[in-house]
């Protein structure tokens, strides 16, 4: 991850990793390394391949390129892989009929890293009881009995495809506080593909960015403020702002005042003159990074 020293191997190592679905290629060429004791967001539009490489760096997609995780390869060593690895896609998928010990049990015959003790202890966070029936759960806590089974298995790396997806705002806060509190130690590292942003941008150490299969960023967002430059401005200089030609112009309010410009780099001095700098948000960098070329958001 740009930004980011370390002298272990990474848990992940991608170095020109394309997938293929017939012509089309839906990860295109992409590099990236993340490192231990990272929580890295994994952010693109419906269709920019955020899926298809989660899925192959659990050996479930059929990769070109180099692609080693955990030092292993996902498709040839899968076994192995995940049983130091936990994935949970977009949708929790639990036996309806099971009570939530019943999992347990299973999960306890299934992965040999498994922990029953630590599965109930992170259940004690939540309104899930033991004796409760998947069925009878809501979706919040059906997400939530899952990651503390998941959780629960000694792992190194987890991988999360939309995991909050159709949950309102408490339990989603709910199911970032039990991950970042409970699992996450700084030896172990998460993968986040997610869309809600402005929630997670605080718990993040790094972001990837995927556009249309490209990987349009990779950074850690405490380099996110040394590269990137936002100022805001008044309408009098909107000109001579989009004249210095920005990666993206938005309002940062209602009215004909009160805009901002992101700049890859630092601008000119005049133009930083023209206005004052200020921290440029997650989702405006996505924005700007992922647009269409003719998109303007000072135009809405």
């Amino acid at each position: 991850m740009t930004g980011t020293t370390t002298t272990a191997a990474p848990l992940v190592e991608a170095i020109g990793l394309s997938v293929r679905y017939g012509a089309k290629r839906a990860v295109d060429d992409v590099s990236f390394v993340i490192p231990k004791g990272r929580v890295v967001g994994l952010l693109g539009h419906n269709g920019a391949g955020k899926t298809t490489l989660m899925r192959a760096l659990v050996g479930l997609a059929r990769p070109e390129g180099t692609l080693r995780v955990l030092g292993l390869d996902p498709r040839r060593e899968r076994v192995a892989l995940l049983r130091s690895a936990c994935y949970i896609p977009d949708v929790a998928i639990l036996p309806r009929w099971a009570r939530v010990q019943d999992l347990i049990t299973l999960m306890g015959g299934m992965h040999p890293k498994f922990s029953a003790e630590r599965a109930r202890q992170l259940l004690r966070r939540t309104s899930v009881g033991l004796s409760d029936r998947v069925k009878t759960l809501s979706k919040g806590m059906v997400v939530q009995a899952h990651l503390a089974l998941v959780a629960a298995i000694d792992a190194r790396l987890m991988i999360l495809d939309e995991p909050t997806l159709g949950l309102d705002v408490l339990s989603r806060k709910a199911f970032y506080e039990m991950l970042i509190d409970e699992w996450c130690d700084g030896e172990r590292s998460v993968l986040i593909s997610t869309h809600q942003v402005e929630e997670i941008e605080s718990l993040l150490s790094d972001v990837l960015m995927l556009n249309e299969g490209k990987l349009v960023l990779s950074i850690s967002l405490e380099d996110i403020d040394t590269r990137f430059v936002a100022l805001s401005h008044d309408a009098a200089v909107a000109e001579q702002m989009a004249a210095a030609h920005p990666l993206l112009r938005y309002r940062t309010g209602p009215g004909p005042g009160g805009s901002a410009a992101i700049f890859d780099g630092a601008p000119p001095e005049h133009v930083q003159a023209l206005g004052q700098r200020m921290r440029p948000s997650l989702v405006d960098l996505f924005v700007a990074l992922t647009r269409k070329p003719e998109l303007d958001r000072t135009q809405f």
